[in-house]
């Protein structure tokens, strides 16, 4: 589980907007950039070469 403090001054690398906590995928998801980063033994990896391109349908999930 990710510290609630460090998840409040993490933003996306590529558009330094907000990111959300997918618990069950182990993610940091930027719904601007669509991309998931992971979250690698409770350590969030946070470079673009590393993260995952996210389809239209996976960012419905993520809407306020």
């Amino acid at each position: 589980m990710l510290d609630k403090r460090l998840l409040d001054i993490l933003v996306c690398p590529v558009t330094k907007g907000p990111l959300i906590y997918d618990k069950d995928a182990q993610e940091l998801i930027s719904r601007s950039a669509k991309l998931a980063y992971p979250i690698r033994d409770d350590i969030p990896v946070m470079l673009e070469e590393e993260a995952r391109q996210l389809k239209d349908e996976e960012l419905e999930k993520y809407q306020d």
